[in-house]
C-alpha cells in the first residue's frame, strides 16, 4: 500500500526519554536547574561586560556573544522539552518542529564560529601584543561577532529549506527530546541523499575546519608563551587562554564523540550525549570563564557595591 503524506497533520510526537517513564520527574528538576542556572550565569556574563568598563575588551565582548548564543540555544529547546516531561501529550506542532530545527543549527554553527574567533583574539593577543589594540578595536570586534551569526543563520537555512520540501509518511514519532535534524530525518519519506551530502560538507565547514584552525592557532600561542623568559608571564598568558581552552575542549570533545562513536540501537545514548552538549554545557560555560577568573570576580564585587541596598556605611 502506498504511504500516506501526514505532513497536513501538522504534528510531531517526541519520545524523549519515555522509555525510562520513572526518570521524566528527575530529568525535569535537573533540566528545570540547568537552564535556571544557564539564564542566571549567563545573564549575569553579559550584564558585567555591559556595565564595567575593566571587561570592555574583545576577549569579554566575545565571552558575553557566547553567553547571549547559549541562552538563545537553550531557550529554543528546553521550555517546549520541560513542558514535555511534565504533560503526557508529548508532542510538538510542525511549524514548532521546523523552528527548533532552524533555531538549532543556527546556533550551533555560530558556536563554531565564535570560539574560533575567540581563539583568533588570543592568538592575536599573545602572538602580537603591538599590534593587538590596534587590529582588534571594537570595529573589527563587531565585523567578526556579526560574521559569526550570519553565517549560522545562512547555513541554518539553507539545511532548513531542504527539510520543509520533504514529504513525511507513517508514524510522526520522533525519538528524541526535542527536533533534532537527524530524527527528522528519519522520518522522510523520500531521497535524503542532498541532505546528507549538504550535512557532510556542513559538518567539515562549520565544525572539523573551525577545530583545525583552533588546533593550529593554540600551537602557535603554546610556542609563544614558551618563549616568554619568566615564568610568572607565561602563567599569565596561558590563564588568558585556559578558560577558552577548556570550553573548546569540552564542546568538541562531546561532539566528536558524538560523530565518532559505534553507532547504537539504544537511542538513549544519543540523547543523553545531546541533552549533555545542548544543556550542560551552556550551564559550564560561564562557570569556566569566571571560575578563579579575578578580572570577573573584582566586576562582579564593583557592580554589587554600586546596588544601594547593598551599600553600607
Amino acid at each position: 500500500m502506498e504511504e500516506v503524506n501526514w505532513t497536513s497533520r501538522r504534528e510531531f510526537v517526541l519520545l524523549g526519554f519515555s522509555e525510562y517513564p520513572k526518570t521524566d520527574i528527575l530529568i525535569f528538576l535537573l533540566c528545570l536547574l540547568m537552564y535556571i542556572v544557564i539564564l542566571l550565569g549567563n545573564s549575569i556574563i553579559i550584564i558585567l561586560t555591559i556595565l564595567d568598563y575593566h571587561l570592555h575588551t574583545p576577549m569579554y565582548f566575545f565571552l558575553s556573544n557566547l553567553s547571549f548564543l547559549d541562552i538563545c540555544l537553550t531557550s529554543s529547546f528546553v521550555p517546549k522539552m520541560l513542558e514535555n516531561f511534565s504533560s503526557e501529550r508529548k508532542t510538538i506542532s510542525f511549524s514548532g518542529c521546523i523552528i527548533q530545527v532552524y533555531l538549532s543549527l543556527a546556533m550551533g554553527t555560530t558556536e563554531c564560529v565564535l570560539l574560533v574567533t575567540m581563539a583568533y583574539d588570543r592568538y592575536m593577543a599573545i602572538c602580537n601584543p603591538l599590534r593587538y589594540p590596534i587590529i582588534m578595536n571594537k570595529r573589527h570586534c563587531v565585523q567578526l561577532v556579526v560574521m559569526s551569526w550570519v553565517v549560522g543563520f545562512l547555513n541554518s537555512t539553507m539545511e532548513t529549506a531542504l527539510i520543509i520540501g520533504l514529504p513525511f509518511c507513517g508514524k510522526n514519532i520522533i525519538n528524541h527530546f526535542f527536533c533534532e535534524i537527524l530524527a527528522i530525518l528519519k522520518l522522510a519519506c523520500a531521497d535524503i541523499s542532498l541532505n546528507e551530502i549538504v550535512m557532510l560538507i556542513d559538518s567539515i565547514t562549520f565544525a572539523f575546519s573551525p577545530l583545525l584552525i583552533i588546533i593550529i592557532s593554540y600551537i602557535f600561542i603554546l610556542s609563544a608563551i614558551l618563549r616568554i623568559n619568566s615564568a610568572e608571564g607565561r602563567k599569565k598568558a596561558f590563564s588568558t587562554c585556559s578558560a577558552h581552552l577548556t570550553v573548546v575542549t569540552v564542546f568538541y570533545g562531546t561532539v566528536l564523540f558524538m560523530y565518532t562513536k559505534p553507532k547504537s540501537k539504544n537511542s538513549i545514548t544519543d540523547e543523553y550525549v545531546t541533552l549533555f552538549y545542548s544543556v550542560v554545557i551552556p550551564m559550564l560555560n560561564p562557570i569556566i570563564y569566571s571560575l578563579r577568573n579575578k578580572e570577573v570576580n573584582a566586576a562582579m564585587k564593583n557592580v554589587l557595591k554600586r546596588l544601594p541596598f547593598l551599600s553600607f556605611k
